[in-house]
């Protein structure tokens, strides 16, 4: 295997963590200099889109929603996170992990997301110094 082959092998993983497809268009909200550039990489190379920002006025499949204890307060951001978002969509909370500036604590991450409308479905280590926590709106009884 060639070194470009086991590298984009590992970039998909982190992608594939947080069970991104090829074809989604993912928006990231909430970027700054202290974002995992190599989570980045991978959600482009699994979706084969680059990355849409907070200015896209199109639908999403999955909203990237970057945020830190001193960024507000976080039921605003989760339901601004929640407008573009198709039906089924989903929003991966990341945060910086336990012991790193800017860490959220999981209790506040529940309760922000329940006042949202919003359920945590799973957790997990997205990159070496973000958690991530997927959240998704119920879904609609007809």
């Amino acid at each position: 295997m060639s070194a470009t082959a086991g590298q984009a092998q590992s970039e998909r993983s982190l992608a594939e963590r947080l069970g991104l497809k090829a074809g989604q268009v993912v928006q990231e909200i909430g970027y700054d200099d202290d974002v995992d550039e190599e989570l980045r990489g991978s959600v482009e190379a699994v979706t084969g889109n680059e990355l849409v920002d907070e200015d896209y006025e199109d639908v999403v499949d999955v909203v990237l929603l970057w945020w830190r204890e001193e960024d507000g307060d976080l039921f605003e951001g989760l339901t601004d996170a929640m407008i573009p978002l198709t039906g089924g969509g989903q929003i991966w909370l990341l945060t910086p992990k336990a012991g790193r500036d800017g860490h959220v604590e999981p209790s506040d991450i529940g309760e922000a997301a329940q006042t949202a409308g919003l359920s945590q479905t799973s957790s997990v280590s997205a990159a070496k110094e973000w958690s991530g926590t997927r959240l998704v709106a119920p879904k609609v009884r007809k």
